[in-house]
């Protein structure tokens, strides 16, 4: 199982949302490059990235330069990023890919245009390409988080599953950023349901829950505040 330290950006700085509300921000860095290196220099073989700018429709200009200096980062430790956030054209997935990023996540096209989607899988690959399930209640949530819809989250990753998708990051909203433990449950009707990868996100707050995750055979797991806090290790992470 993968452990992703999450590094959320907005305004170039590393930060936490508390249930994905940009007015409940923390900030834990002005310095995207050194904490990707920290969390390398722990021995993580990924790194997950968040544009928040992006994924709320705003100017995402300090976060993309924010990106270059992680990837350069990941570079000299020859790991993996996968990037969330506002990637919502094939030309931007595109372009991610070409400046190094390892693997996308797709949340509002996935659940928009699934057909769009399966051409990407097709285009890129499996591994290059992942949906990003973000629910409240069970329904999946888009445009960063900000908009709710009808679709059910399991029934969406049947569907995109059955399109060829294999990757996928299921997020509770409401346990996102407060500690509450994942819902390790729903992570595993959508594994079972779709024979897919799932990374699980939001609400890590103990190593149990690492271990919980590893038991259960998810894919991954995705950490953010309980790692900036110290609740979680790094030396729980690999």
């Amino acid at each position: 199982m993968i452990v992703f330290p999450a590094i959320d950006l907005m305004g170039g700085r590393v930060v936490r949302l508390r249930q994905g509300d940009p007015t409940r921000q923390t900030i834990y860095s002005d310095d995207p490059g050194a904490t990707a290196r920290t969390w390398l220099e722990g021995g993580v073989s990924w790194l997950h990235v968040v544009n928040l700018d992006a994924a709320f429709g705003e100017d995402d200009a300090t976060n993309r330069q924010a990106l270059v200096s992680i990837l350069h980062e990941a570079g000299n430790f020859s790991a993996g990023v996968q990037l969330g956030g506002g990637l919502r054209t094939p030309e931007l997935v595109q372009h991610s890919l070409d400046l190094g990023v390892r693997r996308v996540i797709l949340g509002t096209l996935a659940a928009e245009h699934p057909e769009v989607l399966a051409r990407l899988v097709e285009t890129h690959g499996v591994g290059a390409i992942a949906a990003s399930l973000d629910a409240k209640d069970g329904l999946v949530r888009v445009r960063g988080w900000l908009e709710g819809t009808p679709l059910r989250a399991v029934d969406l990753a049947k569907k995109l599953a059955a399109s060829g998708l294999r990757w996928l990051v299921y997020t509770d909203v409401s346990r996102d950023g407060i500690g509450r433990g994942i819902d390790l449950n729903a992570c595993l009707e959508l594994a079972q349901a779709t024979g897919g990868n799932v990374i699980a996100a939001g609400g890590v707050n103990s190593p149990q829950d690492i271990q919980a995750a590893r038991q259960a055979g998810l894919a991954g797991i995705i950490i953010g505040r309980a790692l900036y806090e110290g609740t979680v290790s790094i030396n729980d992470c690999v």
